[in-house]
């Protein structure tokens, strides 16, 4: 089976490209390019634009009801249930999430989503009348906001792709979708099943491309709202143009995130938890666990354990089901994690497993070892900026309320959990951390409940209605009042 294209998805319909240009997708574990697609240009924005806008301004979708536009969604997530095992592997070959974890989340959490929000729009408060303070009704309307702009990440690309189509779709808005340049095949396999479910033309184009192509399409003049999943610097840029023009802007950003233990936690059940939740994605994930607090007494004893555990995890081939840690997903972040581990050590954390150089038995591929450090201070910087690798750090706390300031001491505020026997104590801790989500010994997302972050983690959030309705506008509609 081929993965090459040679046409980009615009307006619903496979276009020549504007120009020549080609993305090589490269195989983080081969070091060997797997697919060529086109490289999305201006002039390719342009065209997707132009085809969203005339299909909101002009088209049947917006002006659907409700219950149309979800039969057809709900259309899309039978094609979408028949895929899971196709779309898990392109990921896993693309980006070198191990096949285990794309076939646990890559694939299956979009399905998810999909279900989650039809759910949702069925319930959904399109328009609802309510009593006015002047003595006639008004009516609240919830109206498509337009044109959206979503701009996926390459990390989790089909989950972070579908948190904004899917809502946007539901709502009635027209979507053009910026792949990351280095994930664009997991997105030519959804526009196939876009094109199978019947959405009229020009509601979703799909155009992968680098930076610059990305900034267009944030500046365009015809696009209404921003979705955006990556890094906090980049979300800074898109929120200052956003800004400027008033445009809707949702953002996704950063973490930094902390596993708080409590002295009466099952520690064999909280090591097993961040052997997932620490290094999830190979470590490349916003929501995983990297600061581990732990009490000063148990912190020796804790972090050995820990170093064991993730040390010993199984590194190699993504497409190798007995693989728990595959590559970064490119060469640059392979040595941006390994400049880490570099400055660990020379900030004087103790490195108890892993550390620079290559994992055993791998000559080629952008490898690094899943490393634990101990006795990290909560100022130094592998304790304060995201790695994005497969990288801990153990930390000692005087007190619950030590572990809670703690916790607090970043300029992150996305996710976290706590491990403790007694409930209760866990959501006073919960109450106290300031994150957008957080779990007591357990972490994952529910797509009923909102997703997003405080402070540079983001804004706006993502699932359940209030992600639905990050994609319409509000409109009070004023009934006269009755005659006397």
């Amino acid at each position: 089976m081929t993965l090459d294209r040679d046409a980009l998805f615009i307006g619903g319909t496979w276009a020549t490209p504007a120009t020549d240009a080609v993305l090589e997708v490269v195989s983080p574990h081969s070091e060997e390019v797997v697919a060529r697609v086109p490289e999305g240009s201006t002039g390719d924005i342009d065209a997707a634009v132009a085809a969203a806008r005339r299909a909101f301004d002009e088209g049947p979708w917006p002006r659907m009801s409700p219950a149309e536009r979800i039969d057809i969604v709900q259309t899309l997530s039978g094609l979408y249930a028949a895929k899971l095992d196709e779309m898990a592997t392109i990921i896993s070959t693309e980006m070198g999430s191990p096949i285990s974890f794309s076939s646990l989340a890559q694939a299956p959490a979009p399905w998810m989503q999909i279900e989650a929000f039809l759910a949702i729009a069925r319930e959904f408060p399109w328009e609802a009348t309510r009593p006015g303070a002047l003595g006639a009704e008004v009516v609240v309307c919830h109206e498509p906001v337009g044109v959206v702009a979503a701009i996926p990440p390459w990390n989790v690309p089909q989950f972070t792709i579908l948190s904004k189509v899917i809502p946007a779709l539901l709502t009635g808005c027209t979507v053009v979708v910026k792949p990351a340049p280095e994930t664009p095949l997991d997105g030519y396999l959804l526009a196939e099943l876009l094109v199978e479910a019947g959405l009229p033309e020009g509601v979703v184009s799909i155009v992968a491309g680098g930076r610059d192509v990305g900034e267009h399409l944030v500046r365009h003049p015809g696009i209404d709202k921003v979705a955006f999943t990556g890094s906090t610097a980049a979300g800074r840029t898109i929120g200052a143009i956003c800004g400027e023009q008033l445009k809707r802007v949702s953002l996704e950003l950063g973490g930094k995130s902390a596993a708080i233990i409590l002295d009466d936690a099952d520690e064999a059940a909280a090591i097993e938890g961040l052997k997932f939740l620490g290094v999830m994605n190979s470590g490349q994930a916003c929501v995983a666990q990297t600061r581990v607090l732990v009490s000063r007494e148990r912190h020796d004893s804790f972090a050995a354990a820990l170093a064991a555990a993730i040390g010993g995890m199984k590194v190699g081939d993504p497409l190798d089901p007995a693989t728990e840690i595959g590559p970064m997903v490119a060469r640059r972040q392979q040595e941006r994690v390994a400049s880490y581990i570099r400055i660990g050590q020379e900030e004087g954390a103790q490195l108890l497993a892993g550390g620079e150089g290559r994992p055993e038995g791998l000559d080629r591929g952008w490898y690094v070892r899943p490393t634990v450090f101990a006795g990290v201070d909560n100022k130094m910087r592998i304790a304060r900026e995201e790695i994005f690798g497969p990288v801990l750090s153990v930390i000692a706390y005087d007190d619950v309320a030590d572990a809670v300031r703690i916790a607090n001491d970043s300029e992150y505020g996305l996710a976290g959990t706590v491990w403790t026997a007694d409930q209760e104590a866990g959501l006073e801790v919960a109450r106290g951390v300031r994150t957008g989500t957080y779990g007591i010994n357990t972490y994952t997302m529910d797509f009923a409940a909102p997703f997003g972050g405080f402070k540079a983690s983001g804004l706006g959030r993502e699932f359940g209605p209030e992600g639905l309705a990050q994609y319409t506008e509000l409109k009070s509609v004023y009934l006269s009042a009755p005659p006397m």
